[in-house]
């Protein structure tokens, strides 16, 4: 079981605070081997690929190598027609969309664990030691503010205000021009989480935040208060384990509405203003979701992409030859939706029936973060810190 590297429990950050000596990624680890999940068996292996013949041309239009991730998941952000990447090691680069041609590259001054964020005026990431950091859009550092514990979501940033968590599950409301802290939102922590990155997504004067035990908060931006609460995934079972139901990537907003997936729970849309379901549908996910006009779709634990129609929730299709291949989040562009694996392959798919059109490789590492639509291109992000745009033809 994939959750089994990815558990972060209460001993586990009691021991992070009382060791400086041990990294919160060797405790996940360490808890990983202590836990009878570990081992795969053999249903578990990922499906071999299928030989292809591509219906759709697609080609790697640049690439460049922005550093290893790391434990972290990192996502490339999108600045008019630029495009702004980080990777592990500290390092940031803004690059036009279209050719890659590198515009500045920097380096933030520690290791990172999280971003990128951006609002085309300022550019966040989080470092390991829970710092935000903040840049302008040339790649001068502006201030630097301190969390109470390390970042894995990407701040986001709206209405002059920088949105960053914690693992201890402090929401803070940040200056955008100085990094002073405005307001802090602590919400409760279940005993065991997945050590994943829920990602946060402005909405206006709200940010909508995705939380643990599988719930979706819509905060006013200004002051942190809360504009509704609702749940995505519904815990059951009665281990701790089994009631683990973390919301997976960040929730995706599209034409009024707000939709995510959690683990264990379920993919649900709601109205992105009053909070109101739509429609939840039980699926089990640790990554994000894509929305276009008619299709939500998202990818299971197990490696089976499924697409739901947007309006009612329905099934429309399910493609399961992916099984155990580590699906990252989705895309949906123009004829087809893709997804990365575990190898660093990206598969594309007809978004009207879920049959497969075309591959690329990458560098052989995971696909992580959320892929990203940059006017004619997909970005995409491995572990290895390959970011590729792939031109779709």
């Amino acid at each position: 079981m994939r959750i089994s590297s990815k558990l972060v429990g209460v001993g586990v950050l009691a021991l992070v605070t009382g060791c400086s000596s041990l990294s919160p990624s060797s405790m996940v680890n360490k808890l990983s081997s202590l836990n009878p999940f570990a081992s795969k068996s053999k249903t578990d292996q990922p499906a071999p690929l299928v030989e292809l013949k591509a219906t759709m041309a697609v080609r790697t239009a640049w690439k460049l190598d922005i550093g290893k991730s790391g434990p972290y998941t990192f996502s490339p952000a999108l600045a008019g027609n630029t495009v702004v990447v980080a990777g592990g090691s500290g390092d940031i680069a803004r690059v036009e969309a279209e050719s890659g041609k590198q515009l500045w590259r920097v380096k933030a001054g520690s290791e990172l664990s999280a971003g990128v964020g951006t609002d085309g005026n300022l550019i966040v990431v989080g470092g390991t030691k829970g710092t935000v950091i903040a840049f302008d859009m040339e790649g001068k550092k502006l201030w630097t503010s301190q969390l109470s514990s390390e970042l894995l979501s990407a701040p986001t940033v709206g209405q002059g205000i920088v949105v960053a968590r914690s693992l201890d599950n402090r929401i803070v409301g940040l200056d955008a021009k100085t990094g002073e802290k405005k307001w802090t939102v602590q919400r409760v922590t279940p005993s065991l989480t997945l050590r994943t990155a829920p990602g946060m997504i402005v909405n206006g004067s709200d940010v909508i935040v995705a939380q643990p035990a599988g719930r979706l908060s819509s905060m006013i931006l200004a002051t942190g208060a809360p504009r509704w609460d609702q749940e995505v995934g519904v815990a059951r079972g009665a281990t701790e384990l089994e009631r683990v139901t973390d919301i997976g990537g960040a929730p995706v907003l599209f034409e009024g509405e707000v939709c995510a997936a959690s683990y264990q729970g379920r993919v649900a849309c709601f109205d992105a203003a009053s909070g109101s379901p739509k429609w939840t549908r039980d699926l089990s996910s640790e990554v994000g979701v894509a929305v276009d006009q008619r299709f939500v779709f998202a990818a299971d634990d197990k490696g089976a992409l499924y697409a739901f129609n947007r309006d009612t929730g329905s099934s429309a299709w399910k493609n399961d030859k992916l099984a155990f291949r580590r699906l990252s989040t989705p895309v949906s562009f123009g004829r087809a939706v893709a997804v990365g694996d575990y190898q660093g392959i990206v598969h594309f798919l007809s978004r009207e029936d879920g049959s497969f059109l075309a591959r690329a490789a990458l560098d052989g590492s995971a696909v992580i973060g959320t892929p990203l639509v940059a006017g004619s291109h997909l970005i995409f992000q491995t572990q290895n810190g390959t970011v590729a745009a792939i031109a779709v033809e």
